[in-house]
């Protein structure tokens, strides 16, 4: 692994073998792997940890824990060109473990608003986020997957073990819900 760059594993991201690889050689105990699936893979399980939590916080102690989980249980793991879906999976399962620790399902809280998209101000930022709480779990999940981590809905369906029309009508729905909350102004 080590002799494999961080834009090749990159460019690679989406490719499902090479995830595939990368688990792999992490049960080898390859801690280079590790940090190649890490930079490959942790915009989008930050991204589902985030859209459940909603505390950027609490969404970063999440990604750790994964790739934790990850290091632990790599061994265990079956290759089936899903292992972008069994990482979300843990995500998941680690977020929704905390929200029920808390005891509370979060909103988006003021904290996020520096984590805005590139040109908004942080008031636009915390409207943003105020607009997301009108979404499902699965739907901001799916938006900020695609909108904010870039990942295409092929990959997000895959991530999701989702049908892609399913993900293509909901991230549709989901825009048209954002476009009624800012155009009725019920967040201004």
């Amino acid at each position: 692994m080590s002799d494999r760059s961080a834009a090749a594993v990159l460019d690679t991201a989406a490719d499902a073998r090479a995830l595939d690889g990368l688990v792999a050689e992490i049960a080898a105990g390859d801690r280079d792997a590790l940090a190649a699936l890490y930079r490959a893979a942790g915009p989008a399980v930050y991204a589902s940890a985030l859209s459940l939590l909603k505390n950027r916080q609490d969404a970063e102690d999440v990604l750790h824990d994964c790739f934790l989980s990850v290091w632990r249980s790599a061994a265990s793991y079956r290759p089936e060109g899903k292992a972008m879906a069994w990482l979300t999976t843990i995500a998941r399962n680690l977020a929704l473990s905390r929200l029920r620790e808390r005891g509370r399902r979060a909103d988006y809280s003021d904290e996020i608003a520096p984590e805005a998209p590139p040109g908004l101000d942080p008031e636009e930022g915390i409207l943003l986020g105020a607009c997301l709480n009108d979404l499902s779990d699965e739907e901001r999940q799916i938006v900020v997957l695609h909108a904010v981590s870039g990942y295409k809905h092929r990959e997000i369906a895959r991530a999701l073990s989702l049908p892609l029309s399913t993900v293509l009508s909901k991230y549709s729905r989901a825009l048209k819900k954002l476009k009624t909350s800012l155009t009725k102004g019920e967040r201004i």
